[in-house]
């Protein structure tokens, strides 16, 4: 009895642990690999006459990513924190929310199993004509078993979740949800033929109203299009599950991630508050200019909004409510700030871009410093007048360039990171890529060695959450390279970029009309998921009007970065809502203001672009 009993603890914490060993010890293994690959460059071919020697590291590097991004996906769908459009979820009766689970999971089912299928023949055809990489001369079916194994264990994963939810749900229930799943997708069976755009279109938007999480809605609306159309081979989606993310530049975005994650565990957020306090601390408004002052310390770590948010606000919302301050103003100030996140660099929504658009990551960079500023700037201005007027005093304690000091010198290895990235990716020694394993590896040196404040099982903790943040976006953009690719085939980019044109080619309506769609895109899509669908399209649209890539690079990240903080999907409102406990709509009108001076800042990079693009120019 006691055997079994500890056999079912032992399958129990393998159910719930097998990916975390996998994402930890693959996480760790890649920015060891393409640190040492910075290290071998400058300073081991100084000794050893054997230039190219560490190329390995790059490409080992770049299939383990591949391998944790799909495994982190099956932890995602444990958890269900997948990006999606929850605007109808949410005003359904709760009978019908645990409905929709059976809708939502059986269509994310049916696309897992379908690459699931075809990875296993791309497996056979490598078996039978053998292939072999460039650097290990490593077989290729090695990498490629991410499909038949990844999404199998994601096919897993969703038949557990289901099982759980037909359980909670009843059979009535339960049979109600597959019907309506089978009711979605039986046009593409039923008719003979349907319009290539409309099945692509139709589908993603159905898909994204009933819940599913977007990427998925991506991948299912194209097999839609593939099934009804037969535009493309199905067997493609497998192929390019793999290849459209078999990307050194996209490894950026785990590393940024990781590398916030780590300083946030470590104790770095803490000591950026304290130095911000210093500066800023004894005006009227000092604990919110505090704030905002720390988010773009912090953002210029972790490169994303929520993140920002959820690190500095548990630090700050609660000690402005503590002084007086009204909660929902404390709220709405923070959520606005860590917009300057994604703004000041490194930034993954200017990464996803570039890779989009394919523009330099670094120039993306450098051109996000002055909006990020000029966004911090304005809300610290409206910080201080309305505290002014309610007369939140700062904290009254002393002052001096000696607790200056000493505040700042506690911060320094906080302050470094900044440094080591732009300094390295400007300075010609490193990628971008590179710098961000480099501050994932400082991150996590500053935690555990010089601050202290990381064991062992914090750093495993940390490495599993930027995984499964990472996943969600690199898998975004795995099935956006299929939407894109049908899109190109139907050249819908080329037909909405005559489209306008012919209606105007005045520069100034057309980035008037671009700005109001993607502000009115950004109240309902996650940012990232945002890009990776518009850039192909509108891009066409602003070349042909004079707007060069880089310029709209900055145009897209200012208008999306709004969207963090306008409801339904607002991600920044409801990190600051959960942490100062507040109602969402009480914070949403508080924010408004903040908006007004966030849409200026908006226009003056829009219409004068020698403002945003000014450090680049003058590079």
């Amino acid at each position: 009895m006691e055997g079994a009993r500890q056999k079912t603890g032992l399958f129990r914490w393998l159910d719930e642990n097998f990916e975390n060993i996998f994402m930890v010890s693959g996480l760790l293994s890649i920015i060891l690999f393409i640190s040492w690959q910075v290290v071998y460059r400058y300073i081991i071919t100084k000794f050893i006459d054997r230039a190219g020697a560490a190329v390995w590291t790059e490409e080992l590097a770049r299939y383990i990513f591949i391998w944790i991004s799909y495994l982190a996906l099956c932890v995602t769908i444990r958890k269900r924190s997948s990006i999606r459009v929850d605007i109808l979820y949410d005003r359904l009766p709760e009978r019908w929310q645990q409905i929709s689970w059976i809708v939502v999971e059986s269509l994310f089912l049916a696309l897992t199993a379908v690459i699931a299928f075809f990875g296993w023949g791309q497996i056979e055809r490598l078996m039978r004509f053998p292939q072999y990489t460039t650097a290990m001369g490593l077989p290729y079916l090695v990498p490629y078993l991410v499909l038949p194994c990844g999404f199998g264990l994601m096919c897993l994963r969703l038949l557990q979740s289901l099982t759980a939810q037909m359980r909670k749900c009843g059979v009535r229930d339960s049979l109600a949800g597959f019907a309506f799943a089978a009711l979605i997708v039986s046009p593409c069976f039923l008719l003979d033929y349907i319009e290539p755009l409309t099945a692509l279109f139709g589908y993603f938007a159905v898909l994204c109203l009933v819940g599913v999480p977007i990427a998925i809605s991506l991948g299912l609306s194209t097999l839609a299009t593939i099934i009804s159309a037969d535009t493309l081979p199905i067997e493609y989606m497998a192929q390019v599950s793999f290849t459209s993310i078999d990307s050194f530049p996209i490894m950026a975005i785990p590393f940024f991630i990781a590398a916030g994650v780590f300083m946030g565990a470590g104790g770095l957020s803490r000591r950026l508050l304290r130095l911000a306090d210093e500066i800023v601390g004894g005006l009227y408004g000092g604990m919110g200019l505090t704030a905002i002052v720390t988010c773009m310390f912090f953002g210029a770590i972790s490169g994303s909004g929520p993140a920002t948010v959820a690190a500095i606000g548990a630090l700050t919302i609660p000690a402005m409510i503590e002084r007086g301050y009204d909660r929902f103003f404390s709220a709405a100030l923070v959520a606005a700030a860590g917009c300057v996140g994604v703004m000041i660099p490194p930034s993954n929504p200017f990464v996803v871009y570039g890779v989009s658009a394919q523009v330099s990551i670094g120039d993306l960079f450098i051109s996000g410093i002055v909006p990020g500023v000029m966004t911090g700037l304005v809300l610290m201005g409206y910080c201080y007048f309305y505290s002014r007027r309610r007369g939140w005093r700062g904290e009254s304690k002393a002052r001096t360039m000696h607790s200056l000091f000493r505040a700042g010198w506690e911060a320094k290895w906080a302050l470094m990171v900044p440094v080591i990235v732009l300094g390295g990716i400007y300075g010609g020694v490193m990628t971008p890529t590179e710098a961000a394993a480099i501050a994932a590896l400082y991150g996590i040196v500053c935690g555990t060695l010089l601050y202290r404040e990381m064991d062992l099982k914090a750093v495993a903790r940390s490495c599993a959450e930027a995984c499964e943040t990472s996943s969600v976006i690199i898998v975004l953009m795995a099935m956006a390279t299929l939407f894109g690719n049908i899109m190109t085939i139907e050249d819908v980019p080329g037909s909405i970029a005559r489209a306008i044109l012919s209606l105007t080619e005045s520069k100034i309506v057309v980035l008037l009309l671009i700005n109001v769609l993607l502000l009115i895109v950004g109240t309902f899509m996650e940012a990232l998921a945002a890009i990776v669908i518009l850039t192909p399209i509108l891009l066409p649209v602003v070349t042909g009007v004079g707007v060069s890539p880089l310029h709209f690079g900055v145009i897209i990240v200012v208008n999306l970065a709004i969207g963090f903080i306008t409801p339904p999907v607002g991600v920044n409102l409801f990190v600051a809502s959960g942490v100062a406990k507040a109602k969402l709509e009480k914070i949403a009108g508080m924010a408004l203001p903040m908006i007004g001076l966030m849409l200026i800042v908006l226009l003056v990079c829009t219409y004068l672009p020698e403002v945003p693009l000014y450090l680049v120019s003058g590079k």
